[in-house]
């Protein structure tokens, strides 16, 4: 470890970029060291289009939509540049579904519409196509559960209300015929 200018050691690397060794749960948030967290996802994956979209169904649907967001980050870093907007506009979308289950119901909500308008227009929507990304479903799910979680509180206490991830988790691809 590298020590700050306080004296505290920090967990870095080599070159001394940040490491945060902590373990995290199923939406990302930071444990305390030493609890029982969550494998995280290996970072710089390079998946075909395919595998990306199975893997990061598979974390949705397992309520983990910050885990399938860096499968799509990982996408949209590895990726030809014209599929940029298609794969960080599902990252938006998963993100925003973080936000929400994590009670952030505002901040999801904005994630989400971002997300959705990023896939709606130009190239995110046409890089979609070959894949069977069913970006009509997606923008709507995305709209829909923006409007439900912006704002949502509880009436007793005032506390946001966190969506279930797993019973809200979207389809990334069109039904089949």
């Amino acid at each position: 470890m590298n020590p700050t200018a306080s004296g505290r050691g920090r967990d870095r690397d080599e070159a001394g970029r940040a490491r945060n060794a902590r373990p995290r749960d199923g939406l990302g948030r930071p444990l305390p060291h030493g609890a029982e967290g969550v494998a995280r996802q290996p970072e710089g994956v390079v998946r075909e289009p395919g595998e990306t979209l199975r893997e990061a169904q598979r974390l949705l649907d397992a309520g983990m939509p910050f885990h399938a967001h860096e499968v799509f980050e990982d996408a949209w870093k590895s990726g030809p540049g014209a599929e940029r907007d298609l794969w960080q506009g599902l990252a938006q979308l998963a993100v925003g579904l973080t936000h929400a289950a994590r009670g952030n119901g505002p901040g999801g909500a904005r994630l989400l519409r971002r997300g959705a308008d990023r896939l709606e227009g130009g190239p995110g929507r046409a890089a979609s196509e070959p894949y069977g990304i069913d970006v009509d479903g997606l923008v709507d799910w995305a709209r829909t559960l923006a409007a439900l979680t912006d704002g949502a509180v509880a009436a007793s206490d005032g506390r946001p209300v966190p969506v279930d991830p797993v019973a809200v988790s979207p389809r990334l691809l069109r039904p089949s015929v």
